[in-house]
């Protein structure tokens, strides 16, 4: 089977996986979530999150090279995999971090309350998180990718399934860029940073205090038009942002003269 079909079907796989990941770590673990309640994760609306997709063909890139290493002993071998698939998950965190700051103004995680972060974008726990993940990836998960990848090679007609799997992704990638762009606009007007899983929480609570019902897969959906919101937000808790203590909002250096 060619190496593009094989990385489709991986990043079909790792996006879908790591939305649930993610769907259960934000409902008990995340400080976004306070309350505790279940979330819709990552930037786009359907059930997947494309950073694990390309982590997991990053992941599947890596161990397929491992035959290529020149050291020799089995454990530091195996330590120099796991580091190496560490700083490459580390690294594409920070570029897709990073670019969704500076571009969007939109701030799609936060470790800023976590050791050694820089920016808010990475910190040393995640990526031991990721070489955990790496490990976890070569021993349980690699051998049964291989199994799948041939089943696929003989079963093509699932290839069907990935190609609406895209189409879908596609138009939900649309739907969350022009989203995004309205985000932008109103953060480069405030000269603010939006934290987009905290807004999702924000909403959530509103529109069950309101209205009692919550559309999990529509979660910016709300009684109010989105930017009214915002502003009435950003109006309420000005001092706070300024201080850096809002919870949906930081500051960014003004750009204007």
């Amino acid at each position: 089977m060619g190496l593009f079909l094989t990385l489709a079907f991986l990043f079909f796989i790792g996006s879908v996986f790591g939305w649930v990941l993610e769907l259960f770590y934000r409902r008990f673990f995340s400080g976004a979530n306070p309350e505790r309640k279940w979330i819709n994760p990552g930037f786009c609306t359907g059930p997947y999150v494309p950073l694990y997709g390309m982590g997991l063909c990053l992941l599947f890139l890596i161990a397929s090279l491992e035959n290529t290493s020149w050291i020799r002993d089995p454990f530091w071998e195996k330590a120099a995999l796991f580091a190496f698939m560490a700083v490459c998950m580390t690294a594409i965190e920070y570029i897709a971090g990073i670019m969704s700051i500076k571009i969007a103004h939109v701030r799609l995680w936060d470790y800023s309350d976590q050791w050694g972060n820089i920016q808010g974008i990475i910190c040393p726990v995640f990526s031991l998180a990721w070489a955990a993940l790496g490990a976890v990836y070569y021993f349980l998960v690699h051998p049964r990718i291989l199994g799948a990848l041939n089943w696929l090679a003989n079963n093509l007609a699932f290839s069907f399934v990935i190609g609406m799997f895209y189409g879908v992704f596609i138009i939900d990638l649309a739907h969350s860029l022009r989203l995004v762009a309205r985000l932008k606009q109103f953060a480069q007007e405030n000269d603010v940073v939006i934290r987009y899983e905290n807004l999702k929480a924000h909403i959530r609570s509103m529109q069950e205090k309101r209205a009692g019902k919550y559309r999990f897969f529509r979660p910016f959906a709300s009684d109010v038009p989105l930017s009214e919101h915002l502003r009435d937000r950003l109006r309420e808790m000005r001092d706070e942002v300024k201080e850096g203590r809002d919870t949906v909002f930081s500051r960014i250096p003004s750009h204007k003269k």
